[in-house]
């Protein structure tokens, strides 16, 4: 088995402060691993001199919107890949501007890891922590520092120290426990792919060594089998053109399911067996997670788009009530007096925030006394009412079932992210 086999996939994000170096490190992990053809090393050579640069502008490889590189900065999520021997990566460029902290988040709900940087002379910043604390909310389940700059504290391990242990005390406080901090310097490049020459003191792993070697996220495989239907399809898994037996569709959110397992149906409440499955559009004895399915039962039940068929021995809880962790994305406040369009998995129905219990100081990641309503980047804890009966799981346990999103339904802005208790 290959290397690219055994490790699989890594989906990481890259977030920080303005101007800590995001984009340029992602610019030198392209550069340096030479993932780079070779008309964009010229044409980047040649953007970087036409901007008075006189080594090229690894940040160019990333910021590609135009009001980006007219200010500077990243405001958009950059999604880049590239592969080395040993792994094949995704990697997002997040925005490290405090009113694109939606953006990180929607960058952050798929990752693996999440490389936080910091500038050397400037320590841990406010942005810091609120990506830290937002990386724990999501379930990113390690977290790297990337201590950049390094070379304008004149590659001071003291400094690195000072840094490293303020950030653990942090992600402790987090309950963050899978912690890497690293010394780097993305303008040279010392310990991103090359260890260079700069940074004797630390024996750790590079940036790419790291990436190359950290275990995947694949927790979706287990945990109880759950199936969101998109769609049901007649004559579909075993049925005719005709008529025949229904199908439902949908990609398997967790678990496995096998032919002959029993299943039940939610919000009914009705159980039966798994007649057969097409994986895509094939005949299989089983299926797991992430796999798009049919799946056929051996009686006829009433199932439609919005339900969901689940292990009969382990069941979500349905339910009108929510008490969630919600961060909220728009410039409009939350208004508790108006209805939103709630949507989950393959559900949406119509809700209404009920209660703000708190929100979070992500200084000091405490709580603190509810404001009327939530302004933009206020991360809380909430109630919230359903119209009708929702299908959901902890986020810890299952990230498609444990999660939502809230719609305005006037302009169909996605006004907030929230993560089932």
């Amino acid at each position: 088995m290959d290397a690219i086999t055994e490790t699989g996939l890594l989906r990481f994000i890259t977030a920080g402060s303005v101007d800590d170096g995001k984009s340029t490190l992602i610019g030198r992990l392209l550069h340096d691993s030479r993932n780079l053809l070779a008309d964009q090393v010229t044409a980047l050579e040649a953007a970087s001199r036409r901007r008075g640069f006189a080594r090229p502008d690894l940040s160019l490889l990333t910021d590609g919107l135009l009001a980006e590189r007219e200010q500077g900065i990243t405001i958009d999520v950059a999604y880049r890949y590239f592969a080395t021997p040993a792994r094949k990566f995704i990697v997002g460029d997040s925005p490290g501007h405090v009113q694109y902290t939606r953006n990180m988040v929607t960058a952050a709900s798929t990752a693996d890891v999440a490389v936080l940087l910091v500038d050397a002379r400037q320590g841990l910043q406010v942005q810091t922590r609120r990506h830290a604390y937002l990386a724990s909310w999501v379930g990113i389940p390690r977290l790297a520092l990337a201590v950049n700059k390094m070379d304008a504290v004149d590659w001071s391990r003291e400094r690195f120290e000072e840094i490293a242990a303020e950030f653990r005390d942090l992600t402790s406080a987090l309950g963050q426990d899978v912690v890497t901090v690293l010394p780097i310097s993305a303008l040279h490049g010392d310990m991103v792919v090359e260890r260079g020459e700069h940074l004797d003191w630390y024996t750790g792993p590079t940036l790419m060594q790291y990436l190359e070697t950290v275990p995947a996220r694949h927790d979706r495989a287990g945990g109880a089998f759950r199936l969101p239907v998109q769609r049901v399809a007649r004559g579909a898994a075993g049925g005719n053109a005709s008529g025949g037996a229904r199908g439902y569709q949908g990609t398997v959110a967790a678990g496995r399911v096998a032919v002959g397992d029993e299943v039940t149906v939610l919000p009914s409440g009705l159980t039966a067996r798994v007649a057969s499955i097409l994986v895509v559009d094939r005949p299989a004895d089983a299926a797991r997670a992430d796999m798009a399915v049919t799946i056929r039962l051996d009686r006829e039940l009433d199932v439609s788009r919005g339900d969901v068929i689940a292990s009969a021995v382990a069941l979500p809880r349905v339910t009108q009530d929510l008490v969630a962790e919600l961060c909220w994305f728009d410039a409009e406040p939350s208004d508790l007096s108006r209805p939103y369009l709630l949507k989950q998995a393959t559900s949406t129905v119509k809700a209404k925030l009920t209660a703000i219990e708190h929100v979070v100081d992500v200084d000091t990641t405490r709580p603190m006394p509810a404001p009327a309503s939530l302004a933009m980047n206020a991360i809380a804890r909430v109630k919230l009412r359903t119209q009708r009966p929702l299908s959901v799981d902890p986020y810890t346990v299952n990230r498609v079932t444990g999660a939502f999103i809230l719609i305005d339904p006037a302009s169909h802005r996605t006004v907030a992210a929230g993560t089932v208790g």
